[in-house]
This record gives structure tokens, sequence and C-alpha cells, in this order.
């Protein structure tokens, strides 16, 4: 057992904050996705989903970080080796297995989403209520398997003390679930924005199929990508909305104007 007094050291907290931080940072992918998938409940269940699927997550989470070393040298031995045409040989572990089968998820998820917004795809509100809560948690717990082994990697990556790992991931969970309902509020609320979303899911489950094929590509490229696309979204938004009220100004001088 460690002493919690080793986690009030200048670097153990340091350490915690690091990682406290980049488990926020690696639940944004998770956090859109639930907020996308929770938008087809009524609105009255979806504060209750929302909540429900970031638990659920948290639980995944903790129950990794206590399995970790059957993680770390279990799942990710070889289950079978692919040749790559003359080049070396690929070896497919059960890690690699679910972030492929994530990553395809996700891929697959968000191209239909897309297509239904494009295409304006009305839903039947009876089969949504009958079929929807069910199944939208069965889809979140799946993909909260897949991003959990991303975290709990990190999370090992950065920190060397379980008792750091579990704080940094119940807090960050915990900010998470404060600030769900506004972020999925301002996705769903804005067709663009959500289609940045569902954009954004694109990539990273592309990098997740990236990534089950050994090819490492740094997250940070994609979140800077989306943070400049989300920026320059909401100066758009900012300037439709200061063009357009000169026109009404002027339509209204108009109304009122004797001659």
């Amino acid at each position: 057992m460690m002493d919690f007094a080793e986690i009030l050291t200048g670097a153990a907290l340091l350490s915690l904050f690091t990682l406290t931080l980049m488990e926020i940072i690696l639940g944004i992918d998770n956090i859109v996705f639930i907020s996308i998938v929770v938008s087809k409940l009524p609105e009255e269940q979806q504060p209750r989903a929302r909540t429900l699927g970031l638990v659920l997550a948290l639980v995944f989470r903790l129950a990794l970080l206590t399995t970790i070393k059957w993680i770390v040298t279990e799942l990710t031995n070889p289950l079978f080796t692919i040749d790559w045409f003359g080049m070396e040989p690929l070896g497919i572990s059960v890690k690699d297995l679910i972030l492929l089968g994530g990553g395809l998820f996700l891929i697959g998820k968000s191209i239909t989403e897309m297509h239904h917004k494009l295409e304006g795809v009305a839903e039947d509100n009876r089969e949504v209520r009958a079929n929807g809560f069910a199944n939208v948690i069965f889809q979140i717990i799946l993909i909260d398997i897949v991003f959990s082994f991303d975290s709990i990697l990190t999370a090992v990556g950065l920190a060397d003390q379980l008792l750091i790992m579990i704080i940094a991931v119940v807090i960050s969970m915990i900010v998470m679930i404060i600030f769900s309902g506004a972020i999925a509020d301002f996705i769903n609320n804005r067709p663009t924005i959500k289609m940045l979303a569902l954009s954004f899911l694109i990539l990273i489950g592309f990098m997740l199929v990236l990534e089950s094929l050994h090819q490492h590509i740094d997250k940070g490229y994609i979140y800077f990508a989306m943070a400049f696309s989300l920026v320059v979204e909401l100066l758009n938004s900012r300037i439709r909305g200061t063009s357009e009220q000169p026109v009404i100004l002027q339509d209204e001088w108009h109304d009122n104007d004797p001659d």
C-alpha cells in the first residue's frame, strides 16, 4: 500500500496535475461521441444517459488500472503475425484488435450520422423511445472500452504510482461530468459545429486504426486541427451575425420612412 503522503511531494503533485490535464484532453473525444449519440434520445433522458455513460467510463478506467500489469503484458502479446509483402512482420495483439474494432466503429458511426444530417433523414420518435436508451448505452460502453485503453496507457506513461493515476482519472471524469451538458448543448445546437465534431470522430477513428497497425500518430496534431477549425467556425458565425444586423436595421428604417 502506498502512503498518501507520497503524493504531497512537488514531483508527485506536478505528475498529478499533468496527468489530470492529459486525461481531460483525451476525454474530449469521448464526450463528443457521447453527446452526439445521446442527442437521439428524448431530452428528458439525455442528462441521465450522459452521466451514466461517463460513470461507466470511470468504472472501466478504474478496473483497467487495477489490472494494469495484466494489460501491459497479456493484452499486448501478439496473438498472430501478419507479413506485409516483404516488410517487417506485424504482431497483432488483443489490444490491437480492440483499437481496430473501435476505430472502424467510430468511422462507420460518424459517416452514418453525417449522411443522416446531409440527407435530412428523419428519425422515428417511437423507434428511438423503444430502442434508444439501451442502444445508446451499449454504444457508449463499446467506445468507453476503446478510449479507456488509450487513457490508461497514457497514465502509465506519465506516472509510475497507481494512486496518482486513480486520483487523476477520478478528477478528470468529475470535470467531464460537470461540463458534459454544456458541451453537448454547444455541439447539438449548432449544425456546423456538429459536423466538425463528426469529422473529429472520423479522424480519431482513423488514428485508432493506424494505432492498431502500430503506426503511431501524435494526437496533438488532430486536436490542433480541430481547435483551429472550431475557432474559424466561431469567427464565421460571429461575422454572419454582425453582417445580418445592418440589413435588418435598414429594412426597419425603410418601413418607418414616410416617403
